[in-house]
């Protein structure tokens, strides 16, 4: 029941689930309460008519398991990205064991020059825990790279729901109006944050802005 159900919503992203999904589908719904949070500092909070609007954070460097993949659509590109890291985390890793998971998984998305459209290019990115952020487990999927990521300063806001392209280039959108006309975070690289897994129908997300060096 619980692969049919994960059918079904990997049909939405008109992507099919292989057979061989289904034990990283068991282990990632048994150990469902014990995900580990990605450390980083609360900077600065902003609210916007007595409610929470959007929050500046700090993320330190750490070493994050990445794939690129290259779809005809967003939503095929991180299904397809996620699949890869659900293997290495349940199984296919060099101690052969499961990994644990960790929250936020984040897909690093690029804008058009038009600003319209999301380039087909995702990089879908796995934080290590804490255990194995010295010595990380070597990936048997070749275009899984364990990559050393610098510190991070971000703008973040939530969203709940779907991620599509037309969610996203929404929210991108909506983040502008609220922050109005700034040069101090990038305009053509974002980051969605996703905190739960994808067949959950509202779950919580974040957009990220990039703040500049």
């Amino acid at each position: 029941r619980l692969f049919a159900h994960w059918e079904a919503v990997a049909s939405t992203h008109r992507v099919s689930l292989p057979r061989d999904m289904a034990g990283p589908i068991v282990q990632m719904a048994r150990h469902s309460q014990a995900r580990e949070p990605v450390p980083y500092v609360t900077l600065s909070q902003h609210e916007k008519c007595e409610e929470a609007a959007y929050e500046e954070r700090w993320y330190p460097a750490g070493k994050w398991a990445c794939v690129t993949k290259r779809e005809p659509m967003y939503e095929q590109s991180i299904s397809m990205g996620f699949m890869k890291l659900m293997r290495y985390i349940c199984k296919e890793n060099s101690l052969g064991c499961y990994l644990g998971m960790t929250i936020p998984v984040l897909n690093e998305i690029h804008l058009t020059k038009e600003g319209t459209e999301l380039e087909h290019e995702v990089i879908t990115a796995y934080y290590l825990p804490g255990e194995f952020q010295q010595n990380p487990p070597v990936p048997m999927d070749p275009e899984i790279h364990i990559t050393e990521r610098a510190p991070l300063r971000v703008i973040t806001r939530v969203f709940y729901g779907m991620t599509t392209e037309e969610t996203i280039l929404r929210e991108i959108s909506l983040f502008w109006e609220l922050l109005g006309s700034t040069d101090t975070v990038l305009r053509e690289t974002y980051i969605v944050a996703a905190y739960e897994n994808p067949s959950i129908p509202q779950r919580r997300n974040e957009i990220w802005f990039i703040c500049r060096a």
